[in-house]
């Protein structure tokens, strides 16, 4: 599967098991934050939803998890959700699968380090760059998984497209129910400080409210 800015419904049709986006009748759309969590970076956009009253949902990487424990505690204090991003960014399609689940459960295992005590944990899993085996993808459904994959991508790991083009992408193609992907990233970061502050503003002037993933 490549990268579409808005994921085509034939995409959603062949690969149904996966989430996509999460139908509703409320308006709701779903900010989710890949790669961190990143000091500075994770909280500034910790700050911003905070700012706005706003819970989202954050793949991370269980490296990151564990270098920067603190902000991930942050991020679960605030009742953001939480999801896998694999322990070191893998892409699904050239790592062998035996590799891949051992890598993921590495990172749940971060996950639970960490959590232990805050009361939350995860079976949220996203796979990095999108890219993912049916057989990886199967064996963490066996596992308890929900593949969340998105709706809407704001491209603002792309250092060829613009902060605006980033603002276009989200704004154009978001829908009631559209699970957006952000990055908490260092290559992301100056597209996104410039985005998510506005897509945030515009969104809710066309009266979308915003729900985290469970």
């Amino acid at each position: 599967m490549g990268l579409w800015v808005k994921t085509n419904r034939l995409i959603k049709w062949a690969f149904p098991k996966y989430t996509w986006d999460i139908p509703n009748n409320a308006n709701t759309i779903y900010l989710t934050f890949d790669d961190g969590p990143i000091p500075e970076i994770t909280e500034w956009v910790l700050d911003v939803l905070k700012e706005h009253g706003i819970k989202a949902t954050f793949f991370c990487i269980g490296d990151n998890i564990e270098k920067h424990p603190d902000i991930f505690h942050r991020v679960i204090r605030e009742d953001h959700a939480i999801g896998n991003h694999t322990f070191n960014h893998l892409k699904g399609w050239s790592t062998p699968k035996k590799d891949y689940i051992e890598n993921s459960m590495l990172c749940e295992k971060a996950i639970q380090q960490h959590v232990k005590g805050d009361g939350q944990g995860t079976k949220l899993f996203r796979p990095p760059y999108g890219k993912i085996s049916p057989s990886q993808s199967r064996l963490l459904r066996r596992l308890g998984y929900k593949i969340v994959m998105w709706d809407v991508i704001s491209m603002d790991f792309d250092k060829n497209t613009t902060p605006e083009k980033c603002l276009e992408n989200v704004m154009k193609n978001t829908a009631s129910g559209s699970v957006i992907v952000f990055h908490d990233s260092i290559k992301a970061f100056g597209n996104l400080q410039f985005v998510l502050p506005e897509a945030i503003r515009r969104l809710k002037e066309k009266g979308f409210v915003f729900g985290k993933i469970s």
